[in-house]
């Protein structure tokens, strides 16, 4: 039987109605109520609507975005695409030059000039090492003023054993070194004799020195390391002297400062077989203990080292014992970042001095020496210094020092002989051509100036000078030190396979003594007087080729304004000097 939808819709309103009814909470005082229908519910279009996917909420709390994690999940695509290289543009990459651990050098000059050097290093494990350096310098002489033999002769050997351990490395190392030289500075015209007076003089001068000693330094310890070194050394007139030197050092912070400190013992003796005028024997010895301790700070662009330096110095040949206290003070201000940094300090040292480094400096000294230190109570300095330009450093500098017992290189003016019969009667020294030691109390002023560039990447140069005034005690003069010093010097790469370099030096004049002839022309007077060196100006060049990574050949000038110039009163130097060589890079 067929139902109209009016009467279906009915009957399903009524059913829901009905359940609703039964879903509530029973009250029994719910009451009753009489529903009328007046017309029964007919549904239209209109009343139809779609659900919005995404409603608009008005509660703040449901409007925020909830945090959503993406997972890419990549797996491999099979692809035929090549990307094409890229390339920087405007940069010039140089080409990585190989590293050799040995080379030997080898040139021939004028004047009879060798020089020579081999240098080998063999690693033996991934930590030890062993290495060894021979070097030699020789002329035959030649110096046209000179009429005694100028050759001279330096020949050094230098072997090494060490290893890198990862919290600590140490090294020991053994060496000999042998030097010959001439006293060929006669004074001519004092000695106005014939040329068989000339040859009966063996102006040969032998020095010998051995060497024995190494280091060690730890990484991460209070304890930074220690060297020692022991020095003997003796020449052909039977002189000898012993040099032992132990430097351990320290370091720790506390709180934001480093502290540091060095410890010294240096210890010195030795004789001469006879003094200049007598044939009494010279005997020194000194043992110098020291302790510097110093602590560094900074604070903003402030820097600070202070520190000193105590020292307990025994003369072991007279029995007599000094303490000194030095300042050791530093500090420097940026006052433009790095472009101008302002230092100013005070510095003090006991300088332990030794025949050895006298024959350094000078080898034209008479085996007749005193040996003691050299006390630097202060030098008090300030200066200035910094970049002008990304390659251009400068440092002005100016100071104040006084040094007591300072080591001043004066002319053996006495002969021990003013008239011999026969030169062989006396030392071939004692003729006026050697040089003595002597101490004095020297302050000096003086100011420095350096600038350094680096014009491209193929050229640096770099420009100093030093000015100083400086005054004796008890000397009449400074003897032997100039006023003036100036340097300068170029070096360039001028191609790929081409190099070259210039230096020049200049030296002011320097004050010696000499006897002034007898105008009487009698031996039995004679008188002192000082000589005014010239100050001189000294040119150097290289030029070098290479041939290739290995191999690179050189061509040197020294002396190239050919000045017959004197370094020392009486000893005039060779002339230019040139040295065409080679130098070959090589691994075993």
């Amino acid at each position: 039987m067929k139902i109209s939808n009016r009467y279906k819709l009915t009957i399903v309103g009524l059913l829901l109605i009905s359940q609703i009814g039964f879903a509530q909470k029973k009250d029994e005082n719910i009451g009753t109520e009489v529903v009328n229908v007046v017309k029964p519910y007919s549904a239209t279009i209109s009343d139809a609507f779609k659900v919005k996917e995404t409603p608009s909420l008005d509660d703040d709390d449901n409007s925020k975005k909830e945090t959503i994690q993406y997972n890419i999940f990549s797996f491999p695509v099979a692809s035929t695409f090549t990307p094409a290289k890229g390339k920087a543009a405007g940069v010039d990459k140089p080409k990585k030059e190989k590293l050799f651990s040995n080379y030997a050098t080898l040139g021939f000059g004028n004047y009879g000039r060798i020089i020579g050097e081999l240098f080998v290093t063999e690693q033996l494990s991934r930590s030890d090492y062993v290495g060894g350096m021979l070097r030699h310098h020789s002329s035959q002489g030649g110096i046209e003023e000179a009429i005694l033999d100028d050759k001279f002769y330096n020949t050094s050997l230098d072997v090494t054993y060490g290893s890198q351990q990862r919290n600590f490395n140490w090294n020991a190392d053994l060496g000999y070194q042998h030097q010959v030289y001439n006293w060929y500075g006669i004074d001519q015209t004092y000695y106005n004799r014939d040329e068989a007076f000339y040859v009966a003089i063996d102006p040969s001068h032998t020095y010998h020195n051995f060497y024995l000693g190494g280091k060690i330094g730890f990484e991460d310890s209070f304890f930074n390391g220690a060297s020692l070194k022991y020095n003997r050394f003796w020449d052909n007139y039977g002189s000898a002297e012993n040099r032992f030197l132990v430097k351990p050092s320290f370091e720790f912070d506390i709180m934001d400062a480093a502290v540091k400190t060095n410890v010294i013992v240096d210890y010195v003796s030795g004789s001469f077989e006879r003094n200049y005028f007598d044939l009494n024997e010279i005997k020194y010895g000194f043992t110098n203990f020291g302790l510097n301790p110093s602590i560094s700070l900074t604070q903003d662009d402030w820097a600070f080292d202070v520190g000193v330096s105590l020292f307990y110095s025994a003369d072991l040949e007279h029995s007599e014992s000094k303490f000194f206290i030095y300042p050791n003070i530093t500090a420097s201000y940026k006052l433009v970042g790095d472009l101008m940094i302002f230092y100013a300090g005070a510095d003090g040292n006991l300088q332990q001095n030794s025949y050895r480094e006298f024959t350094n400096e000078n080898p034209f000294l008479s085996p007749t020496l005193y040996v003691a230190p050299t006390s630097k109570p202060y030098d008090v300095f300030a200066g200035l210094k910094g970049k002008l330009a990304g390659n251009v450093s400068y440092n002005v500098r100016g100071s104040y020092m006084q040094e007591n017992d300072k080591a001043l290189f004066r002319n053996n003016v006495f002969p021990l002989a003013v008239d011999p019969a026969l030169p062989n009667n006396v030392e071939s020294y004692a003729f006026g051509n050697s040089f003595d030691v002597v101490y004095d109390d020297v302050k000096t002023f003086s100011f420095f100036g350096e600038l350094k560039a680096d014009l491209s990447k193929n050229i640096s140069a770099g420009i100093n000078g030093t000015f100083r005034s400086l005054s004796a005690k008890d000397e009449a003069e400074v003897w032997n030190l100039p006023s003036i010093t100036f340097g300068a010097n170029v070096d360039a790469n001028i191609t790929e396979k081409w190099y070259a370099g210039l230096n020049l030096f200049f030296v002011g004049e320097r004050k010696d003594q000499v006897i002034a002839p007898d105008i009487l022309n009698d031996p039995a007077f004679y008188a002192f007087t000082t000589k005014t060196l010239d100050s001189y100006f000294d040119v150097n060049a290289n030029v070098g080729y290479k041939y290739n990574e290995r191999l690179t050949l050189f061509l040197r000038g020294n002396n190239l304004f050919n000045q017959s110039y004197e370094r020392w009163m009486n000893f005039p130097a060779q002339q230019i000097q040139v040295v065409l060589g080679a130098n070959y890079k090589f691994d075993f």
